[in-house]
């Protein structure tokens, strides 16, 4: 069982299908797992045990029959509490939704089923993944596999602590300012914003907003890679959708045997707010280090500071968009969505367009930056996980933080842009704490954003959180 949970997704994946280990064999094994784990951690909002050993069931007769099976056959998933699943409770972390069971399956749920997935539950996120602490009135705080006093970061938060603590190989989840990233740079995993479009998004309220996006999540690039096939491809459902321009990403990225000719630029500090000393010197190793797999690497000054209002004010329009039917329920809401509602319907229409202005100068100059390289890699969170109980960190080098969102201008001058990035463990703190290395590249460089990762994570191990040890 031990032996089971530990291994990732794409060698559970050859061992199944091999016949050597079987579906509910897997299953169980991680089933165990959470029921040990999840207590202390909360990462999981809702265990499907039942219809998970039943779909184990169903799975393994398909591969005795000789039917063909999907690339994900019998490999357990987490699903964020933002993305319905038919029969499987789905909240979004508010008390509007407490016991809320979808009866249709969203577009994504339907491809990682398709591709022989197995959901184990839901994972948790803050009030419909408004926060950078992964904390909500329905479930409470999911706590760092790192360190339990510790916060896991957000909105993907439940996800990164689930893959950490090895209670499953592959997390799905969603990225707006930084919902993939964030998390996994605090829990030490890989998490992967995708393109606009890739995966479709449906269900969704603003089927035409590209800032927000569905993306995967995984211990390694690898998987990472894996998942991102199963999800990504065109859907009569979502306008935007567009299948990828490649055959298969994890066929690149396991194939990929080095980085040459790839030219990569790091900038410590593209946001302007400081970054943690230990943390910035840790990624700017990782990226000297992964030159030795033949990459050029080039240290420049990137800052993109004046954009960080524009994000603010599309981010304000957007939550209005997407909660105008509640808007006479704010006071049921949390702090953190309410207010980021109230400043949306503060902002004038002089201010929109001005923030669409800015949004296209910072485009090209992520445009223009990208003619001369192949990727940027910065720091993913400027500051190491803070306390649990805290909303977000009060200060970076002494400087004072005036909201949740500040701390995470590094990924949303990403998300301005709507370009892919992918965030790679990068060693550890001092302190044992996972530093987040970010990988940002042009419109469906995915590929290659994974295999730069593997090469960091191969480079720069972390091994196993404490509960592990």
């Amino acid at each position: 069982m031990n032996e089971i949970f530990g291994l990732g997704a794409s060698e559970l994946a050859q061992h199944i299908r091999g016949k050597r280990i079987g579906v509910k064999e897997v299953v169980e094994a991680h089933l165990a797992a959470i029921a040990r784990l999840n207590p202390a951690i909360n990462a999981f909002c809702t265990v499907a045990a039942d219809q998970a050993l039943e779909w184990a069931r169903t799975s393994e007769g398909a591969l005795l029959r000789g039917e063909d099976v999907g690339p994900l056959y019998g490999v357990p998933i987490g699903i964020k509490d933002l993305t319905p699943v038919a029969g499987i409770r789905t909240t979004w972390g508010s008390t509007l939704f407490r016991d809320h069971v979808p009866t249709v399956d969203a577009e994504v749920v339907v491809r990682l089923k398709r591709a022989g997935a197995i959901i184990l539950g839901k994972t948790n996120t803050p009030e419909f993944g408004a926060g950078a602490n992964t904390v909500n009135d329905v479930f409470g705080a999911t706590r760092n596999p790192w360190n339990l006093t510790l916060s896991v970061s957000g909105s993907t938060g439940g996800g990164a602590a689930a893959l950490a603590s090895r209670m499953v190989p592959l997390a799905e989840g969603g990225d707006f300012g930084g919902s993939l990233r964030t998390p996994a740079a605090f829990c030490g995993v890989v998490g992967l914003r995708t393109t606009a479009g890739l995966i479709a998004r449906h269900p969704s309220a603003l089927p035409w907003h590209d800032q927000a996006v569905a993306g995967p999540m995984a211990r390694n690039a690898e998987d990472c890679a894996l998942l991102l096939d199963a999800m990504c491809g065109a859907s009569a459902t979502s306008p935007l959708s567009i299948d990828p321009p490649w055959r298969s990403a994890h066929a690149i990225v396991a194939a990929s045997a080095d980085l040459k000719g790839i030219r990569i630029a790091y900038a410590p500090d593209i946001a302007g707010i400081g970054v943690d000393a230990e943390i910035e010197s840790g990624c700017r190793q990782a990226a000297r280090d992964i030159a030795s797999a033949g990459a050029s690497l080039v240290e420049i000054e990137f800052d993109l500071s004046d954009g960080r209002d524009a994000f603010l004010a599309l981010r304000g329009a957007a939550m209005v968009g997407t909660h105008l039917d509640r808007l006479n329920r704010l006071d049921e809401l949390g702090v953190n969505l309410a207010g980021n509602i109230r400043d949306g319907l503060a902002l004038g229409i002089v201010e929109l367009a001005r923030a669409e202005r800015k949004r296209a100068e910072i485009w090209h100059r992520w445009r223009l930056l990208f003619e001369r390289f192949d990727l940027l890699l910065t720091p993913t969170a400027p500051v190491p996980p803070f306390p649990v109980e805290q909303n977000y960190p009060d200060a970076i080098n002494g400087r004072k933080l005036s909201s949740y969102i500040d701390w995470i201008a590094p990924t949303f001058l990403v998300s301005l842009a709507a370009l892919p990035a992918a965030s790679v463990p990068a060693g550890l703190t001092s302190t044992r704490l996972p530093i987040g290395l970010q990988i940002v590249g042009p419109r469906f460089s995915e590929p290659r954003i994974l295999t730069a990762a593997k090469f960091v994570e191969r480079s720069h191990p972390i091994g196993l959180p404490p509960l592990h040890a």
